[in-house]
C-alpha cells in the first residue's frame, strides 16, 4: 500500500470521526494515535480530496442554495433567501427581519457610509425591529417624500420610524410623494433644502427599497398617492410594479407619460455605485421583483423560498 493510499485512508477515519461520530481533534488524535495537529490537517485532508461531502439537513440549507442559484444567474451582489411558511400569506415576515439584520449590519460599521432608503411596509416592519444604537458617524436619506395627499405625515416613510431607536443623521424628503403635476415636481426638486438631499441620494453607498405590486388594490392606490383611473392607466401601459413611486413594466422600463412624470421621490440610486437591495416576498409581487431584476434597478434581494424558485423559473 502506497503512502499517500494509507495517509488518505487515515484522512477518512479522521473525517469519519469528525463530521459523522461528532469527535473533537484531540479525540481523534488520541484514537488515531497522533497528535492534535496531525489530526487536523487530516480532517483537512478528508475535506480538501473530497472525502466527506456535507449535507445539512435543516430548511435553511434549501435557502442557501437557492440564494447561490439567485446570485449566479442574475448577477446580484447581495442575496438572501428566508424559508417561506406555507401556512402565512403575509408579504413581511422572515422578510422584514432578515432585512433589519442586514441594515443593521450595515449601521455597526465604523467608517461613514450613506444608507438610502424607500417606503413601504415591510421596510417599516424592518426599522422598527432594529435595536438601540449610536451611529452618528452615517447619514441616512429618504428618497422618497413624507406627506401624504391630505397633508399628514405618510404612514409608511421610515426615516422618521428608525430615529426612533438609532441615532443617526437623518435627511427625510420634505415632499410629497406624487406632486400634481409635472411642473411643480421640477419646482419642489430645484428647491435650496431639497437639492443636497437628492445629491446625497445619488451618493448612497446602500439603498434599501421595496417593491410594489400594481394589483386592483395595490398600496400607491390604496394609501391614496394615484387614483384607480391612473391605476388602470398604468396596468394598461404595461406596470408591473413600483419603487417609491416609480412605476415600470415587466422589462424594468419606466412607464412614459401617466405617474411617472409627476413622482418627487429620488432618483431609485444607480446598482452601478450603490448596492441597491430589495426586500419583497410573495406571488402579488412575483411580475415586478422579475421587471426589476431584468431591468437593472436592482442588484440585491432579500425575498423567500417560494418566490425565489418562481424567479429561476420565469427569468
Amino acid at each position: 500500500m502506497s503512502k499517500r493510499v494509507s495517509r488518505l485512508d487515515d484522512a477518512a477515519r479522521a473525517g469519519w470521526l469528525y463530521y459523522v461520530a461528532g469527535n473533537t481533534q484531540d479525540q481523534i488524535a488520541a484514537k488515531l494515535g497522533v497528535s492534535r495537529q496531525s489530526a487536523q490537517r487530516l480532517v483537512s485532508l478528508a475535506r480538501s480530496e473530497g472525502l466527506v461531502r456535507v449535507q445539512i439537513d435543516h430548511p435553511i440549507a434549501n435557502c442557501l442554495e437557492l440564494s447561490n442559484a439567485l446570485r449566479d444567474r442574475f448577477g446580484l451582489k447581495h442575496v438572501d433567501v428566508t424559508p417561506t411558511d406555507p401556512g402565512s400569506d403575509s408579504t413581511i415576515t422572515g422578510v422584514a427581519e432578515s432585512a433589519s439584520a442586514e441594515l443593521e449590519r450595515w449601521l455597526r460599521r465604523e467608517e461613514p457610509v450613506i444608507i438610502a432608503v424607500g417606503t413601504g411596509r415591510t421596510l417599516k416592519a424592518a426599522v422598527e425591529l432594529l435595536p438601540r444604537m449610536e451611529c452618528p458617524q452615517h447619514k441616512v436619506v429618504s428618497l422618497t417624500g413624507n406627506i401624504a395627499p391630505d397633508g399628514s405625515a405618510a404612514y409608511y416613510n421610515v426615516v422618521f420610524t428608525m430615529s426612533d431607536s438609532v441615532n443617526v443623521r437623518s435627511f427625510p424628503m420634505p415632499l410629497p410623494v406624487i406632486a400634481s403635476s409635472s411642473g411643480e415636481r421640477e419646482m419642489l426638486h430645484g428647491q435650496a433644502m431639497i437639492l443636497p438631499t437628492l445629491a446625497l441620494a445619488a451618493r448612497a453607498d446602500v439603498t434599501f427599497v421595496g417593491i410594489g405590486d400594481l394589483s386592483e388594490d395595490a398600496p400607491l392606490f390604496v394609501d391614496g398617492f394615484i387614483t384607480r383611473k391612473e391605476l388602470q392607466a398604468l396596468r394598461a401601459a404595461g406596470a408591473v410594479g413600483e419603487i417609491v413611486g416609480w412605476s415600470f413594466d415587466a422589462d424594468g422600463k419606466m412607464v412614459k407619460d401617466i405617474t411617472n412624470e409627476r413622482v418627487a421621490s429620488a432618483p431609485i440610486p444607480s446598482p452601478q455605485t450603490s448596492l441597491v437591495i430589495a426586500a419583497a416576498k410573495g406571488e402579488r409581487k412575483f411580475p415586478g421583483i422579475a421587471g426589476a431584476i431584468r431591468g437593472g434597478l436592482i442588484n440585491g434581494l432579500i425575498t423567500d423560498e417560494e418566490t425565489a424558485e418562481h424567479l429561476l423559473q420565469a427569468i
